[in-house]
């Protein structure tokens, strides 16, 4: 094993065989088809932004197939792909959906960037058209109006920081529908500030008021009741949600993992959105092949029974359906005697290799110590870095992790150049060998693996109540995505009565009586 991989600081590595390169050519020209029907549920979809993966991916690399343990010699400058026409149809549609969603994103920061711009700029334009159109005819103001100006420049100050804070935020997806209570607030902004221009314009402008102070003043109340609406904002926004008033279960649908959540009052696409930032950080990655093992389970049975028809051809296919339905009930005795030795058998082999693995790891960790004494006798520029390190003991553990990783089925997840990042992280860092296989003895959650392995671009929201109603005790929607899907089932928390009791400090109270006795 030592002696077969070779590794170079400046090159990927492939381990491509002409049987693994025909297997991938044939994943890659398969696509998934719904097979949803016709419901009368509302369907709506939900498109997260683009954001960088969480691991660093060359673009140019190629792709890497499952026997990197033992196949890690080959080392390619170039890959091949092919595109089937399915793949490029799915690709333009993705297109075209992404550029109608970032029009609509972009379209609302633009309206909410006006208004904000128009709100910061009416005060002061209050105080500066009568300086610039009748300033000959103001009444002197002196020490009042200075004061007014610098409670405005404080008071503006402070709305432009709350704003920021409040509103313009980095979007984490588009939501189908608009948020309800945030398109009130620019509508009664704008028609807050449209009625102090209809009114400033009538009985100042027209007028040519000589009071400069009450212009003054007049500004000073706009921009205190713009603060008063920025407190709504974060009532509305922020704190009406903060109390748990719903717990929702969620639940996935190919293998049933489940967990709980406390939200508050939130609409259902809000709702939806909190159900998938947890789904990322809380739910185990999934993983399709841990479900083909039933699935091939039950085709082998069925495919053990045979039907003949001793009564010529003149018989349906519904009674050899029947016979084979009978067949496999009379056989339902003896299958769970088979699942119980299959998964000892399971458990069995996935305990020895985890053996295997945790002494190889502990091995190439103690051989890293031994390198790290003999570099600190060598001059400072002969030394190692954490990535030479990290692939100078791989090949040590390479074929223990790979037969671990086969046999609890995760090798999908972990490419031979995320685990040399993970080990170099833990060289570096300085840690056991028990948290460098953390990650591949526990199954982790879904963010801990190679975002281009899990993540999902879009999410499709299936409800019959409309998304932007608020959550009812009873509502059940329904996130979809490729591969599976994930039902969430909202309660209302139950109102709680709670009763006092006193208990009265005496009643512990008590009295030891002795009573001597002597012998006779």
């Amino acid at each position: 094993m030592d002696t077969e991989s070779t590794y170079s600081g400046y090159s990927h590595y492939s381990g491509h065989s002409k049987k693994a390169h025909r297997q991938g050519s044939r994943d890659r020209h398969k696509s998934p088809r719904s097979k949803d029907g016709s419901r009368s549920e509302k369907s709506v979809t939900i498109q997260t932004p683009p954001a960088e993966p969480l691991l660093g991916n060359d673009s140019s690399r190629a792709e890497e197939d499952d026997n990197w343990g033992e196949t890690t010699t080959a080392i390619t400058g170039t890959s091949e792909h092919s595109v089937s026409q399915e793949d490029i149809a799915r690709i333009s549609k993705d297109l075209e959906d992404s550029v109608g969603l970032d029009c609509k994103r972009y379209l609302g920061l633009t309206v909410a960037a006006v208004l904000g711009l128009l709100v910061f700029l009416t005060p002061i334009a209050f105080i500066l058209l009568p300086q610039i159109l009748w300033r000959d005819d103001l009444e002197p103001c002196g020490t009042v109006c200075e004061g007014l100006f610098i409670s405005v420049a404080f008071k503006l100050l402070i709305l432009l920081i709350g704003t920021w804070a409040l509103f313009f935020r980095q979007p984490k997806a588009d939501v189908p529908r608009v948020f309800v209570f945030r398109a009130i607030l620019l509508v009664l902004i704008f028609l807050f500030v449209f009625s102090y221009w209809l009114f400033y314009g009538v009985r100042i402008l027209d007028s040519k008021d000589t009071n400069y102070q009450g212009i003054v003043q007049y500004a000073v109340s706009l921009v205190d009741a713009l603060l008063f609406i920025h407190y709504l904002a974060i009532v509305l926004l922020e704190l009406r949600q903060l109390q748990p008033m719903f717990t929702v279960k969620v639940v996935r649908s190919t293998d049933g993992e489940s967990r709980y959540y406390s939200l508050g009052h939130l609409s259902i696409q809000r709702a939806a959105l909190v159900v998938l930032e947890n789904y990322y950080k809380d739910f185990t990655v999934y993983n399709p092949a841990l479900l083909t093992a039933s699935k091939s389970r039950a085709a082998k049975h069925m495919a053990g029974l045979k039907v003949y028809n001793v009564d010529g051809p003149g018989n349906n296919a519904s009674g050899q359906s029947r016979a084979m339905i009978a067949a496999a009930a009379r056989r339902r005795d003896s299958s769970h005697n088979e699942l119980y030795h299959e998964e000892a058998d399971h458990e069995r082999r996935v305990k020895k290799r985890r053996a295997r693995l945790v002494v190889a790891v502990e091995e190439a960790f103690t051989h890293i110590k031994r390198l790290e004494t003999e570099e600190q006798q060598k001059a400072p520029g002969e030394m190692m870095d954490p990535r030479e390190a990290a692939q100078a003991i791989f090949p040590s553990m390479a074929r223990a992790l790979q037969k671990y990783l086969r046999t609890t089925r995760q090798q999908q997840y972990h490419s031979m150049e995320s685990i040399l990042q993970h080990l170099s992280f833990c060289i570096t860092n300085n840690m056991t060998p028990k948290a460098f296989l953390e990650r591949y003895l526990n199954p982790g959650p879904t963010l801990q693996y190679d975002r281009d392995r899990w993540f999902s671009k879009q999410w499709t929201l299936v409800s019959e109540e409309a998304v932007t109603s608020g959550l009812q005790d009873g509502i059940v929607f329904v996130l979809k995505c490729l591969d599976f899907s994930l039902v969430v089932n909202v309660k209302k928390i139950p109102f709680i009565k709670l009763s006092e009791e006193f208990i009265d400090p005496k009643s512990h109270k008590f009295v030891l009586r002795l009573q001597s006795e002597t012998s006779v």
